[in-house]
């Protein structure tokens, strides 16, 4: 039996803490979807189509178990409309924890048999965020140590920094 997970997020920009997460979670199942979400109360600095292209890049030289969708809606809907049976979500902090547990809560009553599993960021990458990367990025400090050089460049390009 095949065991597929999800990983949901906006990514915008994809962090070098999202692309930890991917890769153990990618090791820990059979087959691994990254979803990337739309927002609707998100103004994303890339749009869809780019976050999907960056993420496809990003994914790319990981393994051959991940795939990269679009996704909207709930959470817990997408999950099943790929097979997934595990939610992964990965926790820099406590305000994570408590935020992620009433999350998984919640998906849980809309979907039993769903799980969700929590990966606990790396203590170098927890201070990590999509929000901090781009305000880093929007005044123009270096983004180096939080992204990958590829997602660097997107930002400079995008921002002119």
């Amino acid at each position: 039996m095949s065991r597929t997970a999800v990983y949901p997020g906006t990514f915008d920009p994809p962090t070098l803490g999202h692309m930890d997460i991917i890769g153990r979670a990618a090791s820990m199942f059979d087959r691994l979807v990254v979803g990337v979400f739309t927002n609707s109360a998100k103004s994303p600095l890339f749009s869809i189509e780019e976050r999907l292209a960056i993420m496809e890049r990003e994914t790319s030289g990981l393994n051959g178990r991940i795939e990269v969708r679009s996704a909207k809606g709930l959470l817990v809907d997408f999950a099943a409309s790929v097979g997934a049976v595990t939610i992964v979500r990965g926790l820099r902090n406590a305000s994570d924890f408590d935020y992620e547990a009433q999350m998984a809560g919640i998906n849980g009553q809309l979907a039993p048999d769903i799980d969700t599993i929590f990966l606990v960021a790396e203590p170098r990458l927890q201070p990590i965020s999509s929000t901090l990367v781009r305000d880093i990025a929007r005044g123009g400090g270096s983004v180096a140590a939080f992204v990958t050089p590829a997602v660097a460049a997107e930002l400079q390009s995008r921002l002119g920094a």
